[in-house]
């Protein structure tokens, strides 16, 4: 009996434990996937009206292969394409989301998912103004940053990074068939 309170109880006990814990989790898990993906749709969906302002919906486009991206969408009234890259920032990856206007002009950027440095890095990512500098500028060729954007100082790697993620974007805009 000493060995059953000693050694076996505990162990009985710390694995009940572990069986319910984990049949919690799994049905958290269960009850909350599908809020938190309608949730990821909608806040994507909402990153495409803001980068494409003049489309009503999008319809996903299979089969293009450009490091870096993640997602391409076409406008269904024919007004452009919002395009999902990132790129290697100073903190982690920079995501971006990219509309690019029927007429081959960048339309917006916005910044979906970023970790760069609170006060260096983030001077670029979280900032309107910086990111604005892409808008109007044609997505015929590749960007060189310095020369059609500017990189900001003391932050040249997240600024690279975001002109590497819209280059990626663009390249992929100029496979959609």
């Amino acid at each position: 009996m000493n060995n059953w309170n000693r050694i076996w109880k505990p162990i009985v006990v710390l694995s009940l434990i572990c069986v319910v814990v984990t049949g919690a989790l799994a049905a958290t898990n269960e009850v909350t996937a599908p809020i938190i993906e309608e949730a990821t749709i909608a806040a994507e969906n909402a990153a495409r009206a803001e980068v494409l302002p003049e489309a009503d919906s999008f319809s996903p486009v299979e089969g293009i292969t450009v490091e870096g991206v993640s997602a391409v969408y076409t406008a269904d009234n024919g007004a452009g394409a919002a395009i999902t890259a990132s790129a290697k920032g100073y903190g982690g990856d920079v995501v971006i989301m990219v509309g690019i206007n029927a007429d081959g002009n960048i339309e917006g950027i916005t910044v979906t998912q970023q970790t760069e440095t609170k006060g260096i890095g983030s001077n670029v990512v979280d900032n309107p103004e910086y990111l604005a500098q892409y808008s109007g500028l044609s997505a015929a060729e590749p960007l060189v940053l310095n020369e059609d954007v500017d990189a900001r100082t003391s932050a040249t790697v997240s600024s690279t990074a975001v002109i590497n993620a819209v280059n990626a974007a663009i390249e992929a805009y100029n496979q959609i068939p």
